[in-house]
């Protein structure tokens, strides 16, 4: 007989939360919430820094090109976003290459994203933005630097998990 949930358990939905592993639950809906507070505070803070128009999609995106100076394709963005829907990351190439926010260069069948200069100026507004509105906030939580890095390794190692458990789910 299954056990009767917890009603101080905070999870989402109750149904998924009852018997063995119900801790997922929990963990679940902390990761919703914190999901939506992270998109919610990506696009405030680039609001504040210039550009409400921005979806939190675009917004990663824009640093994940940003990220090293480097050129990078539609494939490798995708990849390193753990974005399957690569139409959604072409849609925000094409909209932050339209705001001048990236350029491009055909290489073949391939297009190489880069930064233009205006999208270097306004990643650098967002990380002061974000330095002063989150950043400096941070040692009142009382989690140490070390904290996050085992927090960040932890959700790696789960985003795993989830992952193949999605290509199991597809086969069934």
């Amino acid at each position: 007989m299954p056990s009767a949930p917890d009603r101080r358990r905070i999870v989402s939905s109750r149904h998924l939360a009852e018997g063995e592993g119900w801790e997922v639950s929990e963990f679940e809906y902390g990761l919703i919430i914190a999901f939506n507070a992270f998109s919610r505070w990506m696009q405030r803070c680039m609001s504040a820094a210039g550009k409400p128009e921005l979806s939190a999609l675009e917004i990663l995106v824009l640093h994940n090109v940003n990220h090293r100076d480097r050129e990078k394709r539609l494939s490798d963005i995708a990849f390193l976003l753990n974005v399957e829907d690569t139409h959604t990351i072409n849609y925000a190439l094409r909209k932050l290459r339209g705001l001048g926010l990236l350029e491009s260069e055909k290489r073949g069948k391939e297009v190489f994203y880069r930064v233009s200069e205006a999208g270097r100026e306004l990643c650098e507004l967002y990380r002061k933005v974000r330095r002063q509105c989150l950043i400096d906030g941070i040692p009142r939580t009382g989690i140490s630097g070390e904290s996050f890095r085992d927090l960040a390794a932890t959700l790696r190692i789960l985003s795993g998990q989830y992952d193949q458990a999605g290509r199991a789910a597809t086969s069934l």
